[in-house]
């Protein structure tokens, strides 16, 4: 009785699949994990909470990626820094200190677009040196000629202002058309005397600064960057009342502030050493269009 029953059991029993080496079986799901286990050396340790594929698509590149030595710049002392944050698995992201300082090396990362730049219009150090070293921007040359075609369209707002012809001639409409051009060309020969007159102060006090090509397009992209203020200009004669050249004054001296802290901020300079190649560009400026008048055209 027993014995049937203990067959009967056996019988209603499932038996195991037997586990066939080749055929039958399904692989091992694969996790990142036992990839992770299986590609560690021996006796080196890995690197806690990360995965294989969170390191490859650091080293691939982006924002918190391996970087080369110096490749961005801490906000608060302006040391160099491999990297901006430390990227962990499921998200979680931790913001890189600084080795100089032990402060975090860029903290306008967590801030918006917003806040970074009002921060650069009081024109802190730490805002620059986010926009200048730890952001892909380039832009410069696009915003320069567009601060250029404002300073134009002013000058030449003014002249037409100054000469008060109403003749709907063609010849008239050409000539005004022309003295536009006349005007961006004239605007773009100040600015090039501007800046070619900051690098001759800047070459001429700290030679060592500016030793090698990079240095050069480094300092030129700052200093475009900065001139930002002039886009303040088209309000100001859009928005025309009694108080309007004295807004244009105020633009113009925010303007050389801005190159003032552009230039301190990519060569670590002193302040005073900044202003004095300010006055100098501006002397070699003002030398232009002095030379600009005395050939007889209107400025």
């Amino acid at each position: 009785m027993f014995a049937g029953g203990d067959a009967e059991g056996r019988a209603g029993r499932r038996a195991p699949p037997r586990r066939l080496l080749g055929y039958g079986v399904r692989p091992p799901r694969w996790s990142p994990r036992r990839e992770e286990r299986r590609t560690t050396t021996p006796g080196r340790p890995r690197e806690a909470g990360r995965s294989p594929h969170r390191l490859r698509r650091r080293k691939g590149g982006g924002a918190g990626a391996m970087a080369e030595p110096g490749a961005y710049r801490c906000v608060e002392c302006g040391g160099g820094a491999e990297e901006l944050y430390r990227d962990y698995q499921r998200g979680v992201l931790r913001i890189a200190l600084c080795k100089s300082c032990q402060k975090p090396v860029d903290k306008y990362i967590e801030y918006d677009p917003v806040i970074i730049l009002i921060n650069a219009i009081l024109c802190k150090a730490q805002a620059y040196r986010h926009i200048l070293f730890n952001t892909k921007i380039n832009i410069h040359g696009k915003l320069c000629v567009f601060c250029l075609l404002c300073e134009a369209y002013l000058r030449w707002l003014q002249l037409q202002d100054s000469s008060q012809n109403t003749d709907p001639d063609d010849l008239i409409r050409y000539a005004k058309e022309w003295d536009f051009y006349r005007m961006f060309g004239i605007a773009s020969l100040e600015q090039t005397s501007f800046l070619v007159g900051i690098f001759i102060a800047l070459w001429w006090m700290r030679p060592e600064m500016l030793k090698t090509k990079s240095d050069f397009i480094l300092l030129l992209k700052a200093l475009l960057l900065s001139g930002y203020g002039k886009l303040l200009l088209i309000p100001a004669v859009i928005w025309e009342h009694d108080y309007t050249p004295l807004c244009l004054v105020f633009i113009k001296v925010f303007v050389l502030t801005s190159n003032s802290q552009a230039i301190r901020v990519t060569l670590n300079l002193k302040r005073m050493l900044s202003w004095l190649a300010i006055v100098f560009g501006l002397i070699l400026e003002n030398g232009v269009v002095c030379l600009v008048q005395k050939i007889g055209w209107d400025v």
